[in-house]
């Protein structure tokens, strides 16, 4: 679920940053009496999401523009489906036609290739697609909820929020053995270590310090097995760097715990979605 305060103040300066001080052309050309109705439509098959957010463009524009939800967030539609309807002001919906689709076409572009991740998982595999801190700056949030919708998970929302010594922070502390040691007299009592890794000795280093989440982070086929074979039980094993589509299957089968791909959202295209206006009587 997506609460407004996680969207509201992104809606607000997109506004500001589009109208500026008014939309000269819908008001030298459009009469303020007229009406009109506008529909949001997929031109391409797509995962749904950002129904919310795309009502509430129009909302702070004009609060009496109708809304209607026509398909549910994360389903999964075809070319020509209608998503989203909104209804009043002719003037009102010109002025959010574009930050709507550029919100709603953004997430719901990440929610269509995390669902193609995540249709890659083997029946019977446990492995989950996750995101990273890859994001777009001031949109985490409405692309963090598009994974979710797309059946990912999500990694660590800020720094603040989980400890993850990654291969800066082991150069910085002095080695893999002064970091965890750090990050363990540091950490608050609830929270997992994470470090990252980049070959099997640092991996099995990471194993006797034992640290509960292992990151191997580029590793080579052969080895990516190695290190699962050997630290299956001992730590929750992510595999990341590069994760590409097509590899999620091998991934999965070979018994990783977590696969984190930052392409979820760095890489991401905007899904096609248009507006299609009509006059109302």
């Amino acid at each position: 679920m997506l609460l407004p305060n996680a969207y509201l103040d992104v809606v607000d300066r997109a506004l500001a940053e589009d109208l500026g001080s008014g939309d000269v052309t819908t008001e030298a050309t459009v009469d303020e009496s007229t009406s009109a109705r506008a529909t949001a439509v997929a031109r391409q098959p797509l995962v749904v999401c950002g129904g919310e957010v795309f009502f509430a463009v129009f909302r702070r524009i004009d609060a009496s523009v109708r809304c209607e939800k026509l398909v549910d967030d994360g389903a999964k539609v075809e070319r020509g489906a209608a998503l989203w309807r909104v209804e009043g002001a002719a003037r009102s919906l010109l002025m959010g036609e574009r930050v709507s689709l550029n919100l709603s076409q953004r997430m719901s572009g990440v929610a269509t290739l995390t669902r193609a991740f995540v249709e890659q998982i083997p029946e019977g595999c446990t492995t989950r697609v996750v995101d990273t801190r890859k994001t777009t700056p001031g949109l985490r949030a409405l692309e963090r909820h598009a994974v979710r919708v797309g059946g990912g998970h999500n990694h660590r929302d800020n720094l603040s929020s989980a400890v993850l010594i990654k291969d800066n922070h082991i150069v910085a502390a002095g080695g893999i053995e002064r970091a965890v040691e750090r990050a363990r007299q540091h950490a608050p009592h609830t929270s997992r270590i994470e470090i990252e890794v980049a070959n099997l000795a640092e991996f099995d280093r990471a194993l006797a310090l034992g640290c509960e989440i292992i990151m191997i982070d580029n590793f080579s086929t052969p080895d990516m097995l190695e290190a699962v074979r050997r630290g299956r039980g001992k730590a929750i094993l992510e595999v990341s760097g590069g994760v590409r589509l097509e590899r999620i299957r091998e991934l999965a089968r070979a018994g990783v715990d977590i696969v984190s791909a930052g392409a979820l959202t760095h890489s991401a295209p905007a899904a096609d979605i248009a507006l299609d206006l009509e006059l109302m009587p």
